[in-house]
C-alpha cells in the first residue's frame, strides 16, 4: 500500500524511489511484523487469558506436558494480523499473487480458529471433525487451483529439481487443481502436526520462509531466472515481501513462544502458515522442493503416517508416540533440545534447498 501511495511521488520527492526495490520493502516487511507482533503480542495474551482460552493437553501426551495446561492458545492471530498488516502495508497491492496468498493464508487461518474454538468451548482436544477440515482444505486448494488454472504463467507446468527448465517442458493442465489441493493439504496438516513443542513449529516455519523469499524473488526476476534457468512468472516476486512479512511475524511470536511458551499458536497459525508456504512454493513453481525445504514437515507427518499404518497391520508400533517429536519424548530427551535440534537440521535443509538452484 506504502508502494502504492508514496512512489508516484518519487518525482517531487526522489528517496521514495528505493520503494521501488523488493529488497527494501522485504526488510520492512520483516521489521513491521516483528515489531507489531512485540508490541500487541502481551495485549492478546492478556486477553486469551481473560477469556479463558486455554491449550487443552492430551491425556495420553508425555507426562511433562501437564505443566503447560492453561497456556493460551490461539496465538496464531498474533502472527495473521502482524503479516497482514505489514503486507499489505509493503506489498503492491495491484498484485494478483498477493491477494492470491492472503486468501489461502487467512482461509486456513479462520479454518484453525474454529477449529481451536471448538477445542475450548467443548474443553476437549478433538476440535472440528477431520472431514470438516479436509473440505475446507480442498476448497482453499480449489480456488487456488482454479486462479492458477486461468493464470497463462502456469501452462508449462512447475519447475524440477536437479533440471534446467525448458519452455513447455510440461504441463499438468487441469490437473494442476487437484495437484494444488494436495500440496495445500498435505502443508498445512503437516505444519500443524508439527506444532507440539515449545517454538518447535516456528522454527522451520522461519527457515523455510526464508528459502522462499529468495525463489519467489528469483523466479519474479528475469535476468535472475533465466541465469538460473528456472521458470519466469512476472509479478511473483512481490511475494519476497510477504514470505518476509511471514519471518518477521514468525520473529516476533517466537519473542513468546520460547520455552517455557507464554502462549501456543494452536490450529489458527499452524494450519495458516502451512497453507501460505505451500502457496508461495506453488505461486513461484518450486512446490517440489517444498519437500526439502520443509523436511521437518515432511518428516512429522510421516512419522504419523507409519505409525497408523503399522498399527492397523501388524498391531505395533514403530515410534514410542508419534508426531516424531513426541517419540523422542518419550525416550527422555528434553524439550528443548530437542526443539533446538530440530531447528539445527531446518537450517540444514534450507541451505541445502538453496543450493538446488546451482544443481541441474
Amino acid at each position: 500500500m506504502l508502494y502504492n501511495l508514496l512512489y508516484p511521488l518519487k518525482t517531487y520527492f526522489p528517496p521514495l524511489n528505493v520503494l521501488r526495490y523488493i529488497t527494501f520493502r522485504s526488510i520492512c516487511a520483516i521489521i513491521t511484523a516483528f515489531l507489531i507482533c512485540i508490541i500487541i503480542g502481551p495485549k492478546i495474551i492478556k486477553w486469551l487469558e481473560k477469556n479463558q482460552v486455554k491449550q487443552i493437553i492430551r491425556e495420553d501426551g508425555p507426562e511433562t506436558h501437564f505443566k503447560k495446561k492453561g497456556t493460551p492458545t490461539m496465538g496464531g492471530i498474533l502472527i495473521l494480523i502482524s503479516l497482514s498488516i505489514s503486507t499489505i502495508l509493503w506489498s503492491d497491492m495491484t498484485n494478483k499473487y498477493v491477494y492470491i496468498t492472503l486468501f489461502s493464508t487467512l482461509s486456513l487461518g479462520l479454518l484453525g480458529f474454529i477449529d481451536d474454538y471448538t477445542k475450548v468451548k467443548d474443553r476437549s482436544s478433538k476440535g472440528i471433525s477431520g472431514k470438516t477440515k479436509i473440505l475446507v482444505q480442498i476448497f482453499v486448494g480449489f480456488i487456488v487451483g482454479y486462479l492458477m488454472y486461468l493464470d497463462p504463467n502456469f501452462k508449462t507446468g512447475f519447475a524440477v529439481p536437479f533440471f534446467k527448465f525448458v519452455e513447455k517442458y510440461w504441463s499438468l493442465g487441469f490437473m494442476i487443481i487437484p495437484f494444488v489441493i494436495l500440496v495445500i493439504m498435505a502443508s498445512s496438516n503437516a505444519v500443524n502436526l508439527t506444532d507440539g513443542l515449545d517454538g518447535l513449529a516456528i522454527g522451520p516455519v522461519m527457515t523455510t520462509s526464508s528459502v522462499y523469499i529468495i525463489f519467489a524473488y528469483a523466479a519474479g526476476n528475469v535476468k535472475i531466472a533465466n541465469y538460473l534457468q528456472i521458470p519466469y512468472v512476472p509479478g511473483v516476486g512481490e511475494l519476497a515481501v510477504f514470505c518476509s512479512a511471514i519471518l518477521g511475524a514468525s520473529l516476533g511470536f517466537l519473542w513468546f513462544n520460547a520455552y517455557p511458551a507464554l502462549v501456543f499458536m494452536g490450529d489458527t497459525g499452524s494450519l495458516a502458515l502451512g497453507g501460505a508456504i505451500a502457496t508461495v512454493a506453488l505461486l513461484s513453481k518450486h512446490p517440489f522442493l517444498l519437500i526439502l525445504a520443509g523436511g521437518v514437515f515432511v518428516a512429522e507427518a510421516l512419522s504419523v503416517i507409519i505409525q497408523v499404518i503399522s498399527f492397523k497391520i501388524t498391531g505395533k508400533r514403530v515410534f514410542r508416540m508419534a508426531p516424531m517429536h513426541h517419540h523422542f519424548e518419550k525416550k527422555g530427551e528434553f524439550e528443548t533440545r530437542i526443539v533446538i535440534r530440530f531447528w539445527i537440521i531446518s537450517v540444514i535443509l534450507a541451505l541445502l534447498t538453496i543450493a538446488t538452484l546451482k544443481l541441474r
